[in-house]
């Protein structure tokens, strides 16, 4: 079954029908909010049977939060709802305007670039600059709403499905394909997205997922456990945090974000694994990804007070979060040519009993075993 919620071209936008499966097994539906920022902001909500996860086609199709067995999976933002990108100016507060509307569960940031804020110039072989551009903070595509967005039931299976386009006249056209995808009664979600070039002309790729977490999964003595072959600081404030780089604090007012950077571990399947599980071990979010494309790793740490916004993020991502022009010095941007497509997967898994925590840090510790990690103390300068 193949129901559309949302199709411009042919004037669908259902917000009246609730889909159900068998003994309403699994449920979905639209909203539309009204009013404040929010106004004309779409969301998906959809129901496993045990998880509950919110989506908003308005934004990219990216997960505003979600909760397992009641335990909300979430993060407290300043932001305390849905922005409509009608809202928000990228270009204010000097390129980080993103900011403005920055409170999911997860979001992508790409497609065309996803970095630090900054002038982006492409040189030629003899050093002749070809063009120059301003690039604000991570990127369009969560800014961009969807034009079509379908829920299909296939099995004990249920998916949602997106395009968005993103695209400007003389500026390209990339295409996000993006299927998000749970069975009945799981705690686990998956994402696969493909990127098109739909252009004619070869054009730049870059993705990052920002996955971020909050409450209860993060707190004092939380630790992220991942397996990385090398590690390091993104900068000399990072780097004074270097001994317990993975442990994390409770908040602190004014406290400043540390970020560090990781060459992913894979295992037989060409997979990479974070874990963020908090100090007991009780509760713990599991992030996996295809290394493939997502070889790189970032955790951002920003336990600023509980108001100003506590959270990590666990970010794999196809490229380090720097300024395009680095990335493409060190070769890390993709490059894709016309109608070439390039394919991003990875997975959340919610884990609320002490048994499932210990079982995703066995996996972590096993595969860290059989991968020994270079760890660096100051920032790695091909990384920065």
């Amino acid at each position: 079954m193949l129901h559309d919620l949302i199709n411009v071209d042919q004037g669908i936008h259902d917000t009246s029908t609730k889909l159900a499966g068998l003994n309403e097994a699994w449920t979905a539906s639209m909203r539309r909010l009204a009013g404040g920022l929010s106004d004309g902001v779409d969301v998906v909500t959809l129901n496993n049977g045990r998880m509950s996860l919110e989506i908003l086609p308005t934004r990219g199709l990216g997960v505003w939060r979600g909760s397992v067995d009641g335990i909300q999976v979430k993060w407290d933002s300043p932001v305390e709802r849905p922005v409509h990108p009608g809202f928000v100016d990228q270009m204010r507060r000097g390129g980080i305007g993103w900011l403005d509307g920055f409170n999911e569960l997860i979001c992508r940031c790409g497609l065309g670039w996803h970095g630090a804020p900054g002038n982006d110039v492409i040189r030629d072989a003899d050093g002749k600059v070809l063009s120059e551009q301003f690039l604000p903070l991570h990127g369009r595509i969560a800014n961009l709403p969807a034009h079509r967005v379908s829920l299909e039931e296939q099995g004990d299976t249920i998916a949602v499905h997106g395009l968005v386009d993103e695209a400007s006249m003389f500026g390209g056209h990339l295409r996000l394909e993006s299927t998000l995808s749970t069975q009945i009664g799981s705690s686990r979600f998956s994402i696969t997205d493909v990127v098109r070039n739909m252009g004619a002309q070869p054009a730049e790729v870059e993705m990052l997922y920002h996955c971020n977490v909050g409450r209860p999964f993060l707190g004092a003595g939380a630790e992220l456990h991942t397996a990385a072959t090398e590690v390091a600081p993104r900068n000399e404030w990072a780097a004074e945090g270097m001994k317990k780089w993975n442990v994390f604090n409770g908040p602190e007012v004014g406290y400043a974000e540390q970020v560090y950077f990781a060459q992913s571990a894979a295992d037989t399947s060409g997979w990479g694994i974070a874990v963020l599980a908090d100090a007991e071990s009780q509760h713990a979010v599991c992030v996996r990804y295809d290394t493939s494309t997502m070889p790189y790793f970032v955790l951002w740490k920003n336990t600023q007070a509980e108001a100003d916004g506590y959270v990590a993020g666990l970010e794999p991502g196809s490229s380090f979060p720097n300024l395009r022009t680095v990335e493409r010095r060190e070769g890390r941007v993709l490059k894709l040519s016309p109608g070439q497509s390039v394919t991003f997967r990875l997975s959340m898994e919610i884990a609320i009993h002490p048994r499932d925590v210990r079982n995703l840090l066995d996996e972590v510790h096993a595969l860290q075993d059989v991968s020994p990690c270079v760890v660096h103390v100051v920032p790695k300068p091909q990384w920065v």
